[in-house]
Formats: C-alpha cells, structure tokens, sequence
C-alpha cells in the first residue's frame, strides 16, 4: 500500500501551524517557572564558560601581573556590576532589563530610536555570543589531540554544526536548554575544581615556582606602579564581565513566593539578587584561583599564539597533570558549556525581541512566538559565522563591545533612577560606577574599532526592517481596547435606537461657536437635515510612537453640542476603533463626516506615520477595509468640502 501524499497546501498550514501555534509558545513558556540556581545555571552557561579563555585572555594582556589585573576585575564585578544589576532587577522585575529603564524616561520617538539602538547592542552582544562560544567549542575540539587531525580543516562546518544543534534545542523548548544547562554547568565546575585544586597542589609541591613569578612581578615596579598598570590593562579583561544582563533578562523564568503579584513580585526579585549574587561571587573564586595556577604554572610562551595553552589554559593543566584521558574529559566538558553558551544569549534575545519590536509595530506578529524567531537567530549567526569564517580572535572585539554597552547603559539607567527618586548618595555612588564603565567601553572601541563596526550594522539592519515594517503596518486597527467616562457612556446610551452620525472635528479654540459653524458646514455640504441628530469626535494624539494602546473617551458638552474627545496615538486607528466599537455596542452602522484634506499626499503619508494625523479620512477607510472584510458590515465614511 502507498502512504497518502500530503498536497503542499496541508504542508504549508501544517508548518505554519507548528511554527505560531506551539504548545508551548513564549508566554507559556513563562509559566513554567525554575527555581533561582537552574536558571543561574542557564545563564551561567555564559559566565562560566568563559574560564576556557579568561585565563589566556588574562596571561596574555598582563604578564605576571595577571592575577593583580584579575583582582580589579573581580572588584569591579563585586561591587560595580553586581550593584548595579540588583537595582535593575528591583526596577524591572518581568525582564525588561535596562533598556526598558531608559525607554520610560525617554517618551515618543527618540525614545524609540534610542532603544533600537540599544537592542542593536544587545544583538551584537548576543548573536556574537552564540558564534563566538561555538567557534571557540569548535577551536577546542579542533585542538584536541584526539581529534586534530581527523577535524583539520572543518571549524567552519563544525562551527555551524553547533549552531544549529543549539537552534533545534531551543525549537525545542525552554524546559529542556534549562535542564541542559543545569548538567553542563555543574560538571563544568566541578571539573575546573579539580584541575584547579591539582593546580594548587603543583604550586605548594614547587615553591620555587612562586619564587619565580614574585621575581618576574620585582620587574614591573613597585606595588603603586603594578596597580596603575593593571588599572590600565582592566579593558583588556572586560570579558570577564559577561552575563549580568542575561541574568535579568531571563527574570521570567526564576521562580518567586506564592504571595507575589504581577506588578511586584518580590519574591522573584529576591531569588534574582541571589542568583545574581552567587553566580558573581562563584565567578570570582573561579576566575582568581585559574589566575594565579595558569601564571605560576604556565611558561610565558605557552600562552601565546600557536602556544600549546593559548586559548585553554586550564585545558593545559588538566593534560600536564592530570592525564590524556582526565584532559580529554575536561576537552569534551569544556566543549560542550561553550557550544550551550550561546544559550543564556538565545534565551535574552527571545525575551527581548518580542517586548518591544511588536509592540512599537517595528516586527511582523509572528515575532511574538518562540519558533520563527529561533529560526531568524540561527540564520543571522550562520551568516555571521560565514563571515568571520569561525574566528575566536575576529569576533572578540564585537563581543566585548556588546557587553560594555550594556553594562554602561545599565549602569547610567540605574543612576538616572536613583537621582529622579531623590537618592542623592545612591546616584553619586552609581556615577562612579558608571563613569568606570565608560571608561572601559571607550577603551576597547579605540583598541578593537571593529566591535562598534559590527555594532553600527546591527544597528542599522534593526532601524531599517524596525520602520519598514512599522510602514507596511500602519494601517492596521492599533487599539487593544475602548474606554469610555459616564458622560460618553450617556451620550451612547441616549442614541442606541437612533441612526448614529459622528462629525470629526478637529478641535481649535473649542468655542461654542466653532462647533456651530463646523455643524453648519458638514450639514450643508452633506445635504443633512438640521434635525438630524450627531455628536463631534474629537482625537488628540498623546505619543504618536506608541502603536497599540487602550484608547480613552471622555464625553464633553460645549453650548449644547455633544463631544466625544479620544486620546490615541493615532487619529485614523482611533476614529475606525471607536466606529466599530459603536457598531457592535449599539448594532447600527455608524456613519462619520469629513472634509478633504488638501496637500501633498506623501507629505501626509509621512505626518500619518509619524505623527499620528494626515490624510485621515482615507486613512480611516484603509484602516476599516483591513479589519472589517465584509463591505456590508463596516461604518459608513463620508467625505465632502
């Protein structure tokens, strides 16, 4: 027997079918709730893999002086960052992270466009995440005596192997990358445990290898002069740094108390700080002690490019002291938590993406669902692979670029906030912080230009495909919702058996006798009755930036003529809502009355996509047309002058 063919049309709606309506779609998948140490776990896939090159990272940049360089970073992680993403926690408790911060307290369109920006940082931070920790995966398993020469050649193939063998866990599901996550991270550290206290060990057995790196730190200077060196050498090691913003991004996901509510889930800020707090104090531990083992027991030549430790130093260790078979474990544990880094990035960018591109109208609807955008990411950083052709080294500047950005942006928002709520000492304290941040951001673009190089594209491919597809959905309906004051509610109530007739108005100085003349005029041109019942609807325009929103009716009488006045963000969307509002309250078909617009049709094409108004009664027809198919079912629009 033959197995039935399935047409392409079934195909088709079964794809789509599986792609938007998942079982499990992005806000389902918030209530599956985690408690505070596997979602650690799963942005500490970010954090904690970067011991498989901090220490080379460090070794490099700072000679002998590393673990003293590694000693600031750890002093700016404890009481810089940590600080500050305790307070964003705090203030933003769903996710939104800094950027929503600074969204509030910058309204309309800079407000938009400056978070575009920001996201084009976070997806530079991100994407370059997910490529770079796959390309250094692959850079390990490369490097492997096992597999060198069998793998020769193949880090590209490789690379996007694990790429897209990280998109398909992610197509799969949340539940399963946190349950991944969980086993890598645990295993990863308490490997580096081991490697680290077999370090230790070599250390105390030799101590004249101590005496030779005190030696070496005798030729740097005195202690005064080693410290302004590795204040100088600290951007060097801002990689260090990765992960805070994720861990507020996936806030979502982190468990609270059954006394929480939506809007201050203390419960879930709590855990946050503590998941915040122990991964930064876990990092600390681990990124010192890796320091001083890596610089005591590593040759200075080791470290560098086409050395035996460069890029794996602790990989180094576990072959020189711990055996061919423990170092091959070690490969393969390493290998792995820097494929599934690229985790904590996918879970931040699929929490950031749909808060705010669809709702500024900048994104199709189907970027509010978890699979297509899964497949959007994978795509992007195939390409980004393809283009740096797997490089670890190339991707570097981007990376850091990214997380600095974020971190600054973080700490100015988190000032802002604490000098606009009146905490004078807070905000003087979160300056410091701040400017130590841009410091450091500031260094790394002047030394590696090409981050903010790849950055700027981000940026720009955001800002382009953001306000075209706001263009191509600008006439759709916009509002979420109706609500009318007890004045608009009489006003309805009173005309519920009767023909409805609305006048848009445009309101000037709001006199009795404008409203008169404008009646008299509509009246006239319309051939209507002057017995004929109507009320004026009048739309102001709050934020035209803002594309969904809740539209309010506040009901006014001004020398006995009855005015219905809207605030929206646009007046088309508003006076096509509010039409079809009345149809279904009152079941008549409204009819509405305008005058022609005069000028430039393009020109009003852009005040209607920028400032809410234009060509409002076509506009309004288009708008109606889009979201009542049936000819016969939609609110009447009249247009005369």
């Amino acid at each position: 027997m033959f197995s039935p063919i399935i047409s392409p049309k079934k195909y088709r709606r079964y794809l789509i079918h599986w792609l938007l309506n998942e079982d499990r779609n992005e806000a389902d998948e918030h209530k599956f709730k985690h408690p505070w140490w596997q979602v650690m776990c799963l942005t500490g896939v970010d954090y904690f893999s970067t011991l498989g090159y901090q220490p080379g990272i460090a070794a490099v940049a700072a000679g002998a002086l590393s673990p003293l360089a590694t000693l600031i970073l750890i002093f700016v992680t404890l009481f810089g960052a940590l600080p500050i993403y305790r307070q964003v926690a705090q203030l933003s408790p769903h996710g939104e992270g800094s950027i929503a911060m600074l969204e509030r307290l910058l309204p309309w369109w800079q407000g938009k466009l400056f978070v575009l920006m920001l996201l084009g940082f976070a997806a530079t931070d991100f994407i370059i995440t997910i490529t770079l920790s796959a390309a250094d995966a692959t850079a390990h398993l490369v490097e492997n005596p096992l597999f060198a020469g069998l793998l020769h050649g193949q880090t590209i193939p490789l690379t996007l192997i694990l790429i897209a063998l990280l998109g398909a866990v992610f197509l799969k599901g949340f539940q399963e990358a946190i349950g991944l996550a969980v086993g890598l991270v645990i295993t990863y550290l308490l490997l580096n445990l081991i490697v680290m206290g077999m370090g230790a060990y070599q250390v105390w057995q030799q101590p004249m290898l101590l005496g030779n790196w005190r030696t070496a730190l005798t030729l740097q200077g005195n202690p005064w002069q080693m410290i302004g060196v590795s204040l100088l050498l600290f951007p060097k090691l801002a990689l260090g740094l990765s992960g805070f913003e994720t861990g507020v991004a996936v806030m979502p996901l982190v468990q609270g108390k059954p006394s929480d509510v939506e809007q201050r889930p203390t419960g879930r800020i709590a855990h946050t700080h503590r998941l915040l707090t122990t991964a930064a104090v876990m990092m600390s531990f681990f990124l010192l002690t890796s320091s001083v083992v890596t610089t005591v027991l590593i040759p200075a030549a080791a470290f560098q490019v086409g050395g035996a430790a460069n890029g794996r130093a602790l990989a180094y260790l576990a072959h020189q002291y711990l055996g061919s078979a423990f170092g091959t474990v070690y490969d393969l544990s390493t290998i792995a938590i820097l494929w599934f880094a690229g985790a904590s990035a996918m879970a931040g960018l699929l929490n950031l993406v749909p808060r705010y591109l669809p709702r500024y109208g900048m994104a199709p609807e189907w970027a509010g669902a978890v699979r297509p955008l899964v497949l959007v990411f994978t795509v992007i950083a195939f390409v980004i692979t393809l283009i740096f052709k797997a490089s670890v080294e190339a991707q570097g500047g981007a990376y850091a670029t990214g997380v600095l950005v974020l971190m600054s942006s973080a700490a100015a928002a988190v000032t802002l906030s604490s000098y606009r709520s009146g905490a004078k000492t807070r905000a003087i304290v979160f300056s410091l912080i701040t400017l130590v941040f841009f410091y450091t951001t500031l260094t790394n673009i002047i030394e590696r230009p090409d981050g903010i190089h790849i950055a700027t594209f981000f940026i720009a491919a955001i800002i382009a495909t953001s306000l075209t597809s706001r263009v191509f959905r600008s006439t759709e309906l916009r509002v979420t919702g109706v609500k009318l004051d007890e004045t608009a509610h009489q006003f309805i109530d009173a005309i519920q058996s009767q023909p409805i007739y609305l006048i848009a108005h445009r309101r000037n100085n709001g006199t009795p006798l404008e409203y008169q003349q404008k009646a008299k005029t509509v009246q006239t041109e319309n051939h209507l009755s002057p017995t004929h019942p109507f009320i004026f609807l009048e739309v102001q325009v709050f934020d035209a930036s803002v594309f969904l929103d809740v539209i309010r009716v506040k009901g006014v009488e001004v020398g006995g003529y009855r005015i219905l006045r809207v605030q929206s963000a646009a007046v088309p969307n508003a006076i096509a809502a509010f039409l079809l509002y009345l149809r279904d309250q009152t079941g008549q078909l409204p009819h509405v009355y305008f005058g022609w617009t005069e000028g430039n049709p393009l020109q009003y094409l852009l005040r209607f996509i920028l400032f809410g108004e234009g060509d409002v009664p076509l506009v309004t027809r288009e708008v109606l047309r889009k979201a009542e198919p049936d000819p016969l079912k939609r609110p009447r629009i009249h247009v005369s002058g």
